[in-house]
């Protein structure tokens, strides 16, 4: 078992905001040791972060959590035992003061649109660059500190009224079929202006188009 690092602060309560000068505190889950240890030295590149520790095992983490708050999560989807949405769903109801970032991969769709109905804060994909890893964890922790939820919706003007009802759904984690429910139209409907969707965000593929609404949405 890949050894996880020692606690590096102390435990105290997250604040309940999160200024432009203070240190965002971080914790990473993943059941790959070189996954940590490439995140640890992107985000220990920031003087604004501090990875508190890591973990190869999500229920280590989430013991980790009762003692030592933190502002961020970031935790891998898929790993052995408690997989990351396991752990979403407890971080949740448990430390709700706490952001949880997801990290995957391009073929994985269904878990991430999972992530997103369970309210994730975010996601990053595993070959994301160091710069936009820190980003999105500092993005994270003032959403939480704020009480805010991502906004799910665009802000393009080329989008179609129903386009943008589709839109803000998909990033959601709704499938098809529910959307169309939702919005009492046919499941090809759904399909067709998903399609539009695709085409103008030059994505090929659902999770591609979530990424680049996520990234619109952090660029605005």
């Amino acid at each position: 078992m890949f050894p996880t690092s020692p606690p590096e602060s102390p435990p105290g309560a997250v604040p309940s905001d999160v200024p432009a000068a203070q240190v965002v505190r971080v914790a990473l889950v993943d059941d790959d040791p070189f996954v940590l240890t490439a995140l640890r030295a992107y985000l220990s590149s920031s003087p604004r972060i501090e990875v508190a520790s890591t973990f190869n095992r999500a229920a280590d983490a989430l013991a980790f959590l009762r003692t030592v708050p933190v502002h961020v999560l970031l935790t891998d989807v898929r790993m052995p035992g408690m997989d990351g949405l396991e752990l979403l769903t407890r971080v949740r109801s448990r430390h709700p003061g706490t952001a949880v970032v997801m990290l995957t991969s391009f073929d994985d769709d269904e878990a991430m649109l999972t992530a997103l109905s369970q309210a994730a804060n975010g996601f990053l994909l595993k070959d994301s660059a160091p710069e936009e890893i820190v980003r999105a964890v500092l993005a994270a922790a003032r959403l939480v500190a704020h009480h805010l939820r991502p906004v799910r919706t665009s802000r393009r003007t080329d989008l179609t009224q129903a386009e943008q009802s589709v839109l803000a759904l998909l990033c959601e984690g709704y499938s098809n079929a529910e959307i169309a429910a939702q919005l009492f139209v046919a499941e090809s409907t759904v399909k067709t202006h998903v399609s539009h969707l695709m085409r103008k965000y030059g994505t090929t593929s659902r999770l591609k188009l979530v990424v680049a609404v996520h990234r619109e949405r952090e660029a605005a």
